[in-house]
């Protein structure tokens, strides 16, 4: 596995004096024409990227763009594909990978965690940690709090609306959000609540696109993050790939077909390609330190300023219409991973 840098083409045409939303392709790095970046996480301490691919673990010198380090089970990484990537308050690095459990690493130790210690399920897809250290994993089989006192493991599954759990989040109050494969759930420290799309979550199928049945409920297959050829679009809002806490007090969630979808703490209102949004799978989302959005969809990534979409796409200089990852780096570069490598945005 390759980690190789490549000027992006919109880079060397483009004026530099651009104003401060004229955001552009700078360059991209490159993993091979078969891996996929599943994972972006910056560590501001460190100065560094690292990205998660379906063939290991990339960590980049921000400045540089440099390849640091190259992860693999030779180097101690329990499995190669990598769907998430958490930083703890202690430096520590969680990998989340599919089947193969949970690796943790920090100055070249490693220690892998199983359903033997009391992980939930071997296939890991998201991190978070509450004010008070305890650390959540979301897996495909509930989702796991390590107390931080204790270091025990404790998990939740019925309390879910689903159990397939793709994205976390802790908003300003503390409370843990939950994107799943049946909708969006929240715990408060004492009580559960759900909400589908009979709640609002997800955009109307306007499109009349066919119902994907690829719940993979009770399998093993990879359904629809499957990393083979792309199929017919297909439509299930309450399927939700990703969820992040807004500053304003928002939760947003990105879902499978419906858009994405902001809710205000009563009503959900959702945004889809009839807003401008580049696709209506959104499998990413980041909010910048400008309070600007971004969602990484199947057809590109678009950003929004609460007014207007900006989309960007193969024409733009992404190596690939589907972002699975973001992620924003201290200077306010915005970090894009799809199919083939990582993108950087920025002026």
């Amino acid at each position: 596995m390759t980690f190789s840098f490549r000027p992006a083409l919109m880079a060397l045409v483009l004026c530099c004096a651009l104003p401060a939303w004229a955001q552009r392709v700078k360059d991209v790095f490159e993993v091979g024409p078969t891996v996929y970046v599943r994972a972006l996480t910056v560590e501001p301490a460190k100065t560094a990227l690292w990205v998660g691919t379906s063939a290991g673990v990339h960590e980049v010198d921000l400045a540089s763009g440099k390849l640091r380090n190259t992860f693999t089970r030779k180097e101690g990484l329990a499995n190669e594909y990598v769907f998430a990537i958490g930083l703890d308050r202690d430096g520590n690095k969680w990998f989340g990978t599919n089947a193969g459990g949970v690796s943790r690493y920090k100055d070249g130790k490693w220690k892998t965690f199983f359903p033997m210690h009391g992980l939930a399920d071997y296939w890991i897809y998201s991190f978070t940690q509450q004010k008070n250290g305890d650390f959540w994993i979301g897996t495909w089989a509930g989702v796991n709090k390590i107390e931080a006192k204790t270091g025990k493991f404790r998990t939740y599954v019925k309390e879910l609306v689903n159990e397939w759990v793709y994205g976390l989040a802790v908003d300003a109050q503390d409370r843990v959000w939950f994107g799943t494969e049946g909708g969006v759930s929240m715990f408060d420290g004492k009580r559960w609540q759900s909400w589908t799309h009979k709640d609002g979550l997800g955009a109307a199928n306007d499109e009349n696109l066919p119902f994907s049945t690829n719940t993979g409920l009770g399998t093993r297959s990879r359904h629809d993050l499957s990393v083979g050829n792309d199929g017919p679009a297909t439509y299930n809002p309450n399927y939700t790939f990703s969820i992040i806490a807004a500053a304003d007090g928002s939760i947003w969630a990105g879902t499978w077909g419906g858009g994405v979808a902001r809710f205000d703490g009563k009503t959900w209102t959702n945004f889809t390609t009839k807003q401008g949004l580049a696709g209506n799978i959104v499998y990413s989302l980041l909010q910048d330190r400008q309070g600007v959005f971004w969602f990484g969809t199947n057809k590109g990534v678009s950003r929004w300023d609460g007014k207007s979409f900006k989309n960007f796409g193969l024409a733009e200089g992404l190596l690939d219409t589907n972002v699975y990852a973001l992620a924003m780096s201290p200077d306010g570069d915005i970090w894009v991973g799809t199919k083939k490598g990582v993108a950087r945005i920025g002026r």
